[in-house]
């Protein structure tokens, strides 16, 4: 079933509404981009496979790229809740989606979707049967407002890997002092990563401060850590380390790996149908026919162009490795002339979009060159081939690091969105990589049997889905307390004996021993803590529960030395 409203969304907008089931009730917003949209649609086929009713919020023109997930399903658990997309002055008319515009139109993108709150208020109000929680992408975090108005749980759905959430919280957190600097620092993180500025994610290098589109940004990206829980596509061979210390950032265990979502069961049918490809292209027929792992992939995802001298460079390449290659590019892409036919018994050229995971996962196969975005390298991992890694802009250059420097997966091309490579360099690199026995490529099998291993039943990110769904079915009995640090008069201090260790979470003042500082009285929190340290015990610990906005429910630990 599909709940429209046709109108522009007013307040005096108005919908027809019809329950089919008392299941419990989950509404799902994905963002408008097709490395965010993907993961999130199959997280949700999952949650409709075991039992939950879902309404995906949707704008007019996205809902063609759920017509997959709705054909699997029964309307009665699965419907839409479609919502006109708000006008926006630096958006063209009828554009709803990343892809017609490329990242610099996240902001404005981003920002109009916020406007969609009163309309939804409204429906859950008049819903007779309204949805228990929000499970919502992370470019939306504003929707937290939403799920305290409505005083249920809001979950942040992250179509990335665990390291980049931690990371861009540090960054909008710190972004004057960080904004700038040639090089950032995360030594709060494990390992105490850094990197360039030029290699920090694009929704953070991008941000414009006093800018109306920007700000909403901001302050969806913080508001992520208020969420009751968070989700991620991956799993903890790839990043275990962090999942704990995401954990720890934010103060409870509701942190839920289930990558590598394409690898669920089921799911692989929802991205392997597209209504722009042609099965009579015949490249997979062409595969059938070429050796086992002698095939170099080449795609830059759904957004990225490459420049003519890139082109040039990569045509000049592949030509002159001599290895098999199917090259994906745009529909109205340019080639060197004449350079189809040349290597017309070499290499397959795609132009539009391609079945990647068929390709991917086909045995010709034998490596993946990809800008490294998450989902292609969630695929590459689901196929287990070797990377050859070009990063070029948002969370690429992050990935990049990841498969490369720290789990050996990859072997790095070039970087930089304008970059040009050196067509002799390239052709070495490609060759080396297909046809040489490269460690890459033992671990890049390895990693494949870890992600087999984490989505089967009893694995981990397979019991991580079912808590999540366990918890959500629990979700309709829930009052979720917000807090308002705007409202705030104390900031409460929780004291805590070393030697007498305890793991109890304390839930009000009456609940520990406690005492408060008036808020009037604080120029500088961070001054506080330590003037507060001297008024206790020798060696006892200090658990500061003050948060602005910014900080909401992060925790800032000290110890007292032996005078303090």
């Amino acid at each position: 079933m599909t709940t429209t409203m046709s109108s522009a969304p007013t307040a005096n907008s108005t919908t027809t509404i019809t329950t089919a089931t008392a299941a419990v009730h989950i509404l799902v917003f994905p963002y408008p981009a097709q490395g965010h949209m993907l993961p999130l649609l199959d997280l949700t086929h999952q949650l409709v496979l075991r039992g939950l009713k879902i309404t995906i919020l949707v704008t007019p023109k996205n809902l063609p790229a759920l017509n997959p997930l709705l054909s699997a399903h029964h309307a009665d658990s699965l419907e839409t809740f479609v919502l006109p997309f708000p006008p926006h002055p630096d958006l063209p008319s009828g554009v709803e989606h990343v892809k017609d515009v490329g990242n610099s139109g996240n902001a404005p993108i981003i920002a109009s979707l916020s406007k969609l709150g009163e309309p939804v208020i409204q429906w859950f109000k008049a819903h007779p049967s309204p949805p228990v929680a929000i499970l919502s992408d992370f470019f939306l975090g504003w929707t937290q407002q939403w799920a305290e108005k409505l005083n249920i749980p809001r979950i942040a759905f992250f179509s990335t890997r665990v390291f980049l959430s931690s990371a861009l919280t540090h960054l909008w957190r710190h972004m004057d002092s960080l904004i700038d600097a040639p090089i950032v620092e995360f030594s709060d993180l494990p390992r105490s990563p850094s990197f360039l500025n030029e290699h920090l994610p694009s929704i953070f290098k991008k941000y414009k401060k006093g800018d109306s589109d920007w700000e909403v940004v901001k302050k969806g990206m913080l508001a992520n850590s208020e969420s009751w829980g968070c989700v991620f596509n991956s799993f903890h061979a790839l990043d275990g380390d962090y999942f704990d210390h995401m954990k720890e950032e934010l103060g409870h265990g509701r942190v839920f790996g289930v990558g590598p979502l394409s690898f669920m069961a089921g799911s692989e049918s929802l991205r392997w149908v597209s209504p722009d490809y042609d099965p009579g292209n015949g490249v997979l027929t062409w595969l059938d026919k070429c050796p086992g792992g002698s095939v170099l992939y080449i795609c830059f995802g759904s957004q990225k162009e490459l420049a003519q001298p890139q082109i040039e460079a990569m045509a000049a390449g592949l030509e002159r490795s001599r290895i098999r290659f199917v090259w994906v590019v745009k529909s109205k892409g340019w080639l060197p002339h004449g350079f189809e036919e040349k290597v017309a018994d070499q290499g397959f050229v795609v132009k539009g979009w391609a079945p990647q995971l068929k390709i991917l996962s086909h045995k010709a196969l034998g490596g993946f060159l990809s800008h490294c975005g998450w989902n292609s390298v969630l695929e590459s991992v689901e196929a287990g081939v070797v990377i050859l890694g070009w990063p070029m802009e948002a969370d690429q250059y992050v990935n990049a690091r990841l498969l490369v420097e720290d789990q050996g997966l990859a072997v790095r091309v070039c970087e930089g969105g304008s970059t040009v490579p050196d067509p002799d360099e390239l052709a070495r690199i490609m060759s080396e990589s297909i046809n040489g026995n490269i460690p890459q490529k033992e671990r890049a099998r390895l990693m494949r049997e870890k992600a087999l291993e984490a989505v089967k039943a009893g694995g981990r990110s397979s019991m991580a889905l079912e808590e999540l769904v366990k918890e959500l079915s629990h979700a309709g009995g829930k009052k979720i307390k917000f807090f308002n640090p705007r409202s705030m008069s104390y900031i409460v201090i929780h004291i805590k004996q070393e030697d007498q260790p305890s793991t109890r979470k304390a839930t009000s003042m009456e609940d520990d021993q406690s005492f408060g500082i008036a808020m009037d009285d604080v120029a500088n929190p961070i001054n506080m803590i330590d003037s507060a340290s001297q008024e206790v015990h020798q060696r006892c610990k200090i658990r500061l529960l003050f948060n602005s906005m910014h900080d909401l429910k992060r925790t800032k630990r000290t110890e007292a030395n032996d005078n303090g």
